[in-house]
């Protein structure tokens, strides 16, 4: 059986692809696992921009392949505003590659009942959202799971730029850390608000 094709996602801000290498990286390495390829794409030669996107406006560019790139789409993007989490266990779940289906994950999404996201545990320790890797603020130092659901390319630039620690995070600690920001490609780290550790608490029990 075929592997089922991946994405990458990829925010396009001032009429710039932005980091770049993380999504190279991850693209490539995915072809390898899954289906062998062992030749090197580089995103910056194989997405053309259009000429219709404004360089005010922040846009998502959504990259569908296999084996080689499919499909390449753009939609202008928006945040959404995600206030409550409820911790959720996913045992069993995997999403070490990125998957086009989401179906499992948006049957988990499903599950938040009145909170704006899920905060998925597996094995007993925090991964991330629905749509996002998640980092969090003990006062001095920011943590990040150290086995996410799928390793994310911001999380991977703010790991290699020592700004993220990979830690082993149990629902239980959460008591110890002061705020958790929310991180993937299409959210600017500096600019993602901090979400209050008790919304998590008050929703996920």
């Amino acid at each position: 059986m075929h592997p089922q094709p991946c994405l990458e996602t990829l925010c396009v801000r001032h009429r710039q692809l932005q980091n770049l290498s993380a999504h190279n990286d991850r693209l490539n390495r995915t072809r390898h696992a899954l289906w062998h390829r062992a030749d090197a794409l580089r995103l910056d030669e194989v997405v053309r921009l259009p000429d219709w996107l404004r360089p005010e406006q922040v846009y998502k560019c959504r990259v569908t392949y296999g084996p080689d790139v499919q499909l390449v789409e753009f939609e202008e993007y928006h945040v959404r505003r995600v206030q409550s989490l409820k911790l959720l266990a996913a045992d069993g779940l995997d999403y070490t590659y990125k998957y086009a289906d989401r179906r499992a994950l948006n049957a988990l999404f499903a599950q938040r009942g009145p909170a704006d996201d899920v905060l998925l545990v597996r094995d007993g320790l925090l991964t991330d959202t629905s749509y996002a890797n998640v980092a969090l603020y003990d006062g001095s130092r920011w943590h990040t799971p150290a086995r996410p659901l799928l390793a994310g390319t911001m999380r991977a630039r703010l790991l290699t730029e020592e700004i993220l620690h990979p830690t082993d995070i149990r629902p239980d600690d959460l008591p110890n850390y002061k705020g958790l920001k929310l991180l993937n490609a299409m959210l600017d780290w500096g600019q993602t608000p901090m979400l209050d550790i008790g919304q998590i608490l008050s929703t996920g029990h």
